[in-house]
């Protein structure tokens, strides 16, 4: 007689992805949980851990900021249809910034869904597009835990990014098999023959720069640039408005920022005369110019790992790649130059004179350049002031700078909670005024969790830089552009975030000293900064 056919012992859905979450290291959950995903808490594993964020923007941009601590993908559970809406802003930083942050949102019961039920969304999967690189609802309870192993995969190729996942609640408790984790390689290398062309390039260029931008940090691959731009003696920029620095900013070859205004932009490189592009868009722009994108007799070479944006850029030749590949190739292929080192970045202005009564930007970026250690993690967010940042207090170390690189506000305080959570180590947020209010729940999770973050918060009294922006065009006064009279120290206190006002400059370094001299095991704090109100056009700093 036949033996019995034995067949593989079965799973819940819900077990096979909590599974799958322990293979791939995604066992932290940033989230704010709802009635469609209670049965995904069911027995909750005493090996994972729940961050709770109070609004679900702040979930997302905590995971953002963890995953790129721990250069994992990190996992994030909203609720619903409306959960989802509330985090879209922070999907977006997510997706221009290359961060891998997979997204699980609760959908309701199948049996639901053809009624139009409460809290469902009616097509999940194209809620969240374009600003995701996978977006999807199983046809099957069954087929959850393979999607979600895909969106893993998908979030952490390159370029890296965004997904999504709609799960049906009544999905969790139903039968699946276990899905095993799987590695894929997503590196890969240029045509020689067009690095070969960009070699000689640059060995004929008299004036050659590197533009870097985002791409570069995320792949890791600062001190691969800086090898080439020491070989090639080259100025490097950074790109307008990156998300992140890419670049050792005390480097002798450093010489700034590129402004987002087309004609600026192309005055600045308007001497050199090959330009390559490094993991940057380069073209950011927020104001509208009549200009050329460069000026004649400037040649553009653009390598990146996203065909996507070699498809857009106007001028130039794209080579798609990752970099670190292309770089340790493109620096094996060019000569030593003897060309002379373009002049080093000139010193930063002296301190504008100011009122003995009140505390100016600049100052408060002079005392954090002396301050802080250089191995320190900074996450800004003062558009108002990030012109004074860039200028007075210089990043270096790789993944030591994070920022918003698409503007929708709100992104920096909570980065700066998931980021400290990423290995503990303490961050330094500055943060706007206006930026904070998006999202000022996050204080209440960084002291739940007691990430150590020092928060230094420019209250200006209003959107600054959206008065600057209207002053450029001709606009003034602004409405809706004043939001002072709110005692961010108190509010912080109430959410138990210790907290303290300083608004004369004889008392801002010490209180400078007590938030920077905490420790890992400290707690965070948050020193709210009253700076003058500033009207001045906006750019005009990156016109001289």
């Amino acid at each position: 007689m036949a033996e019995p056919t034995a067949h593989p012992p079965t799973t819940t859905v819900r077990e096979a992805v909590l599974a799958l979450c322990r293979a791939t290291g995604m066992t932290t959950v940033f989230g704010n949980p709802g009635s469609t995903e209670l049965r995904m808490f069911r027995d909750w594993p005493e090996d994972f851990r729940y961050v709770l964020g109070l609004q679900e923007s702040t979930a997302v941009a905590m995971a953002a900021g963890h995953a790129l601590g721990t250069g994992r993908a990190a996992l994030v559970s909203l609720h619903s249809a409306g959960g989802l809406g509330h985090s879209l802003g922070a999907v977006f930083n997510a997706y221009r910034d290359r961060v891998p942050v997979v997204i699980i949102a609760g959908q309701q019961s199948r049996a639901l869904l053809p009624l139009r039920p409460f809290l469902g969304a009616d097509e999940p999967a194209r809620f969240p597009r374009p600003y995701v690189k996978f977006s999807r609802q199983p046809e099957r309870a069954a087929d959850v835990p393979a999607a979600l192993a895909e969106a893993h995969r998908v979030a952490m190729s390159h370029p890296r990014g965004p997904v999504f996942l709609s799960v049906p609640e009544d999905d969790w408790d139903r039968p699946a098999g276990p899905v095993a984790p799987r590695t894929v390689h997503g590196g890969y290398t240029a045509d020689p023959a067009a690095l070969t062309g960009l070699a000689r390039a640059l060995d004929a260029s008299a004036r050659p720069a590197l533009v870097v931008g985002p791409g570069v940090d995320d792949e890791r691959a600062v001190r691969d640039v800086a090898e080439l731009a020491e070989r090639l003696r080259a100025a490097v920029w950074i790109s307008p408005l990156s998300g992140r620095s890419g670049f050792d900013e005390r480097h002798p070859l450093f010489q700034g920022f590129l402004p987002p205004v087309a004609d600026q932009l192309a005055e600045r490189l308007a001497g050199h005369d090959v330009v390559v592009a490094l993991g940057a868009p380069l073209f950011t722009y927020h104001v509208h110019t009549e200009a050329p994108p460069l000026a004649d007799g400037t040649e553009l070479y653009h390598l990146d790992c996203d065909p996507a944006q070699a498809a857009w850029l106007p001028v130039g030749t794209s080579i798609v790649t990752t970099l670190r590949p292309a770089l340790r190739t493109l620096t094996d292929l060019v000569r030593p130059a003897d060309r002379p080192a373009p002049p080093p970045r000139p010193a930063p202005e002296p301190l504008p004179a100011t009122s003995a009564e009140e505390i100016s930007p600049e100052l408060v970026m002079d005392l954090l350049r002396e301050r802080l250690p250089r191995d320190t993690v900074l996450v800004e967010e003062t558009p108002s002031h990030r012109d004074a940042l860039h200028a007075r207090l210089p990043i270096s170390g790789e993944g030591r700078f994070l920022t918003t690189g698409s503007g929708a506000l709100g992104w920096g305080l909570p980065l700066a909670v998931g980021r400290a959570l990423a290995d503990g180590e303490r961050v330094v947020c500055v943060v706007g005024d206006g930026s904070a209010l998006y999202s000022v729940q996050a204080l209440w999770t960084a002291a739940r969790h007691r990430a150590p973050v020092s928060y230094v918060l420019l209250d200006n009294g209003g959107y600054s830089a959206v008065k600057a922006l209207g002053h450029r065009i001709g606009i003034a006064p602004v409405p809706g552009t004043d939001i002072g009279g709110i005692d961010f120290a108190a509010l912080a206190g109430s959410f138990g975030c210790p907290a303290e006002r300083v608004e004369h400059p004889d008392r801002l370094p010490k209180a400078l000293d007590r938030a920077l001299a905490l420790g890992r095991d400290d707690g965070p704090l948050l020193l709210q900064v009253r700076v003058p109100a500033d009207d001045s056009p906006a750019y005009e700093p990156w016109a001289r």
